[in-house]
């Protein structure tokens, strides 16, 4: 039984060319974030029970109440499952400036200024340790924050919401960039698909 489908990758392999290559959105889409798809299904099989009528965003917002069995499994790779649709859909081929409006506002808020907000998003995701993400989030005071999270942890659990991810696990830049983590991390700011963040904001703050 399939509790969960992988989503349709939102362009073609080539269309974030020159920032992260086709060969590794392949990789990354079809091996990778098919994979945790897969292992969460897999996992779930014998816990009809438990997973019926649930979004992942419930499962991994209370992880409490996972069985105890799978609890980590789950929390492994449900992140991962997650945290890529995340991933693919924060990026556009027009992407690339920065936000307007009240997302805008919001960091400015935050952290003072854009560049201030880049700067700390990116010497999060530098310095993640080994495998990892680097997260903005909103908080539950409707603010933004910068989290750093370690393998495919998934901020939800922490009961916020993320509307940014970098991925800095090497399968994510190392066909293109190799052990240059900082070069790949300022490539993706040509990518972001701002719309897309503003309107993942926009729910988390409703």
């Amino acid at each position: 039984m399939s509790f969960f489908n992988l989503p349709d990758l939102p362009y073609e392999y080539d269309a974030l060319e020159p920032n992260i290559d086709a060969k590794t959105v392949e990789i990354h889409y079809d091996r990778h974030h098919r994979g945790y798809t897969n292992k969460l299904n897999t996992a779930l099989e014998d816990y009809k029970e438990f997973a019926e009528g649930k979004s992942i965003e419930d499962i991994l917002g209370n992880v409490d109440a996972i069985p105890e069995a799978i609890r980590q499994k789950v929390i492994n790779v449900g992140g991962g499952y997650l945290n890529h649709i995340l991933y693919w859909n924060q990026f556009s081929k027009d992407g690339g400036g920065k936000p307007t409006g009240d997302l805008l506002e919001a960091i400015n808020k935050s952290f003072g200024s854009f560049d201030s907000f880049k700067e700390e998003l990116n010497n999060a995701a530098k310095t993640v340790f080994g495998s990892g993400w680097a997260f903005v989030v909103v908080n539950g005071n409707n603010e933004l924050e910068i989290v750093k999270k370690a393998n495919q942890n998934s901020p939800i659990s922490d009961g916020v919401t993320p509307i940014i991810g970098i991925d800095v696990w090497e399968h994510a830049y190392y066909l293109n960039y190799q052990n240059k983590r900082p070069d790949y991390i300022e490539a993706v700011w040509n990518i972001f698909n701002w719309n897309e963040i503003t309107r993942l904001y926009n729910e988390a703050i409703k």
